[in-house]
């Protein structure tokens, strides 16, 4: 029999369920949780704030597609977490937060034991999918093998383990770990055979395709293909069918998106909330009501949300997407799809305003410059635009915390845990200069990972979304003049490289610069001091 310690155990049994990173703040509340991590494959990146540690898990996940890993300490460690991983819930991204607690006989007696809060657990258990507290050493290998079924079985999310620090160094047994089986749900033959006689008599289907759908693009395209559907694409799906003739990357918020769902006699909707931040951006209530609905879900409970459903499928996209095509063999489809998407398009683009179709060119010429980037988006103005319309060039290329529950200061650090699942991809940072101060210190980080991250600041001066919208109100505007640094100073006090662009026509040349550097680099855009910043 061999023994091991409940932190070195912890370590082997995130190995063996893949984990090559976890980000974090070491504390004398985890230390025993790192005495195997050095010795260990798992490489740990330290943020300035636990904050930054959730934000850089859930970066990891949205383009490695695997469970970001959060380890931080009892307490204020896990409570500064809380932000991200309410990102994550909204967003349904896969997060493993594990943190300490004190110790056992001590829980629940208000001590005034360092870090204490009255209730961890219950607090984590209004907000993970699971939370377990292991107060036997020997359950450690079923708790973690439950907290990876769970991320990885249904609509993913934050899970939570805590672990008090008296069990943190007590040896248990050890040996071979097999990882977590992931079991995900699959409708019966009968329900997609309903499905797919619902595809053969629609003459004007659409496929909506949201976050959940984004590992069935295969799938889904050829769906699309066999039936003719143009494919609607949310914000966390943005670049799924790229360059595909029935693509339609617009929000449908906007009006041409909604007059073609509105004349669809059939929508598919794929892994998709049908959430305010996608659906009515401009809370106009405008969303129409559907003909005939089908939603499919990895969630049963969104499947019992509005909207109306004639069919609901409670499976994974993929295997409802590929069940319905092994059901249309032989199915051609009419012909009107692709020019149903390109009116969509078009129209699409014309709604937006000659100021936001400058930002998104901004987006596009990022993408033109460098084809491999992935953009991970702030709550700013140019990721609004490109929210409204952006067509990516491949699938997890675009997101952003403007969606869901919108946390400020998300893309800094998310951006260094995407350079971390893919370093060969340059990770462009688009934040705001009111964004970017949530969240400055992370520039650091980026600096001690050498991550590839170029930190894209659109300096408006301020909270200019949030002014524009009092001023609209009719209330004069209050507490939206923040001041800021001198962004390029503090690039390079952190010996990151550094610009302030003289107009928006040299940021290709910019990002060329930057993107054959392997660490770290900035660029602003100022509202006043770049020409061509505004329309």
């Amino acid at each position: 029999m061999t023994m091991k310690t409940v932190g070195e155990v912890l370590v082997d049994l995130l190995e063996a369920n893949g984990v090559e990173v976890v980000f974090g703040i070491p504390g004398v509340h985890t230390v025993e949780l790192y005495r195997g991590l050095a010795a260990s494959k798992i490489r740990h990146i330290t943020p300035r704030h636990e904050q930054g540690a959730g934000f850089m898990a859930d970066g990891y996940a949205r383009v490695s597609g695997k469970p970001g890993v959060a380890l931080v300490i009892t307490g204020p460690g896990l409570t500064n977490t809380i932000t991200a991983m309410a990102q994550a819930r909204q967003d349904s991204v896969p997060m493993l937060v594990i943190s300490g607690v004190n110790r056992r006989d001590s829980l629940g007696h208000g001590r005034g034991m360092l870090h204490e809060l009255p209730d961890q657990q219950g607090m984590m258990k209004t907000l993970a999918l699971y939370s377990h507290t292991l107060l036997n050493p020997a359950d450690l290998p079923q708790v973690v093998e439950r907290a990876f079924a769970v991320l990885l079985s249904g609509r993913p999310g934050p899970v939570h383990i805590e672990i008090p620090t008296d069990v943190m160094a007590t040896p248990i047994e050890t040996g071979t770990f097999p990882a977590a089986v992931a079991t995900r749900p699959r409708a019966d033959a009968e329900t997609l055979q309903r499905a797919a006689i619902l595809c053969t008599n629609a003459s004007r289907p659409v496929i909506l395709a949201g976050g959940g759908a984004v590992t069935a693009e295969e799938e889904i395209r050829d769906l699309a293909e066999r039936i003719g559907a143009p494919v609607v694409t949310t914000v966390n799906a943005r670049g799924m069918l790229a360059g595909h003739p029935l693509r339609v990357p617009a929000s449908p918020s906007l009006k041409a998106v909604r007059r073609l769902l509105a004349d669809a006699d059939l929508v598919i909707a794929f892994g998709t909330e049908f959430g305010p931040t996608d659906y009515d951006i401009n809370v106009d209530g405008g969303f129409p009501r559907l003909k005939s609905l089908i939603r499919v879900d990895i969630d049963a409970a969104q499947l019992a949300r509005t909207p109306q459903t004639g069919l609901s499928i409670f499976s994974s996209a993929k295997t409802a997407a590929a069940g319905m095509l092994g059901f249309l063999e032989g199915h051609k489809a009419i012909g009107n799809g692709a020019p149903r998407a390109e009116a969509a398009r078009k129209g699409a683009w014309g709604e937006l305003t000659a100021k936001m179709q400058a930002e998104v060119g901004v987006i596009d010429a990022i993408w033109r410059t460098l084809p491999k980037a992935i953009i991970v988006g702030d709550s700013t103005q140019a990721v609004y635009a490109g929210n409204y319309y952006c067509d990516a060039p491949r699938a997890r290329s675009w997101f952003n915390a403007a969606t869901g529950y919108g946390a400020l200061g998300f893309a800094p650090p998310a951006a260094v845990g995407a350079a971390l699942a893919e370093p060969d991809a340059p990770i462009v940072c688009l934040v705001g200069d009111g964004g970017l101060q949530f969240s400055l210190s992370e520039i650091g980080s980026a600096v001690d990972a050498d991550a590839r991250v170029i930190f894209l600041v659109w300096n408006n001066d301020g909270y200019q979304e949030i002014e524009n919208y009092m001023v609209d109100a009719g209330i004069t505007p209050e507490g939206v003049k923040p001041s800021a640094p001198d962004f390029i100073a503090i690039g390079t006090a952190y010996g990151v490289p550094s610009e302030r662009l003289a107009d928006v026509k040299d940021l290709p040349a910019a990002l060329e610069r930057a993107g054959e550097r392997r660490g770290p680099s900035l660029v602003e855009i100022h509202q006043t001091k770049t020409a061509g910043a505004t329309a």
